[in-house]
């Protein structure tokens, strides 16, 4: 049963990118209305891919509305003015500087809101880098995860940016929690969430075993993923080409995996500790035993094992799964003609019918916010011609149209 616990709830959310959006995102799937604000140069997300939305837009930012002003104006100013008493919730990741120059200070938005519960998520809390700038990789490179994640012995980026969604989440927590109890004090509605912040939280785990084996060895040995600790765990090809994740973390699953596949328990491996020792040797016996079998024999054989594993899915296969269309898991929606099929939140809750509106155009509510904060039509005119505000181009394309590329036949060699 969906619930909407957000609903009547209004947010306005100042973000570009990824970690204020996203917490948009959560945020209407759990039935608040979401306004975002954005310059007329609109959040970079919406000209990442062919000069139009990325993936990033597309998935969330669906469900919100766009209302598109440049705050350096005073028409812009005087719209946010307006606007402010009228939300419940103000979320944005401007850095402090432009926060403090277009008056999105939590003191600002205090004065014409004095209940709103404010959520700034800015590259550091308080303390000497306070106004310092970070994004995902620098987060990742200051917290430890880039050191520990090396390509070719170059320390590198995890690749998808879970430090801006991990500090999305936290912005939800925050805010939530603010919203549970109205009555505490203003220090309770201004929360500020740090990258940098949200990264040594995440790494907690590690710190603690870096500095237990300063205590125990007297060396700040780190602890290797699995893969790297544990022979026989990752992922290992299969005869027709698909590849299979075998998690195998202790001596139980090391001997159920062999009974699975029908073949006797070396005893010389039988232990973690015997297995570490001959990593190479047991990593290809692994190999020739998953070789041996199609993807759907072996998944059949550990699968009445009871035996923990995946295949390794390409983005393009993941939600064609069936545990991934079970039930309401995704929504369908189409934009701009094109259809697409996204998950929601990991558990039922949330506004369908919010979550399945297209994201918006630029400015597309622009014009609609406007008239009910008590703009003119003449006044919204007057903000549309001075560029002030913005609305989107009737028909216009979002994406630059693909080319043909003409192939024409080379002449054979002489």
């Amino acid at each position: 049963m969906k619930r909407d616990s957000l609903a009547g709830k209004t947010v306005l959310e100042i973000g570009t990118m990824l970690a204020a959006p996203f917490a948009g995102h959560v945020l209407a799937q759990m039935g608040a209305e979401v306004i975002k604000l954005e310059s007329p140069a609109g959040d970079p997300t919406r000209s990442l891919v062919r000069g139009g939305p990325s993936g990033t837009y597309i998935a969330y930012s669906r469900g919100k509305k766009s209302l598109c002003v440049d705050l350096a104006s005073p028409g812009g100013r005087e719209a946010l003015e307006r606007l402010l008493p009228t939300v419940d919730i103000v979320l944005h990741n401007l850095a402090p500087a432009s926060a403090r120059r277009l008056g999105v200070t939590y003191e600002a938005c205090a004065r014409a809101n004095p209940a709103v519960v404010y959520c700034h998520i800015r590259g550091y809390n308080e303390g000497p880098q306070a106004d310092d700038l970070a994004s995902n990789p620098i987060a990742e490179a200051a917290t430890g995860v880039m050191d520990a994640h090396r390509v070719d012995g170059r320390p590198s980026r995890l690749g998808p940016s879970y430090h801006d969604q991990f500090a999305g989440c936290y912005a939800v927590i925050g805010i939530l929690s603010a919203l549970l109890d109205p009555g505490l004090g203003a220090e309770h509605r201004k929360i500020e969430v740090g990258l940098y912040e949200t990264g040594l939280h995440v790494a907690a785990r590690d710190y603690a075993g870096v500095q237990l084996k300063m205590h125990l060895t007297g060396r700040p040995d780190p602890e290797p993923s699995g893969e790297f600790s544990m022979p026989g765990y990752g992922a290992y090809e299969t005869s027709d080409g698909r590849w299979i994740y075998l998690v195998m973390l202790t001596d139980r699953h090391w001997a159920d995996f062999w009974r699975a596949v029908r073949q006797p328990v070396d005893p010389d491996y039988a232990t973690l500790r015997s297995r570490k020792k001959q990593r190479d040797r047991v990593e290809a016996l692994v190999r020739e035993a998953v070789g041996r079998f199609s993807y759907a024999n072996l998944a059949a054989l550990l699968a009445a094992a009871g035996f923990g594993f995946t295949e390794v899915l390409p983005m393009e296969r993941v939600l064609e799964a069936p545990q991934a269309r079970h039930g309401h898991k995704v929504t369908r929606f189409a934009f701009q003609d094109l259809p697409f099929v996204l998950p929601d939140l990991p558990f039922e809750w949330g506004a369908a019918t919010q979550a399945e509106r297209p994201p918006p155009l630029l400015g597309e509510h622009t014009r609609e916010t406007l008239a009910g904060l008590g703009f003119s039509a003449e006044a919204c005119d007057a903000l549309v011609a001075s560029g002030a505000a913005v609305e989107p181009e009737p028909g216009a394309p979002v994406w630059a149209p693909i080319r043909s590329v003409e192939v024409r036949a080379q002449p054979a060699p002489a």
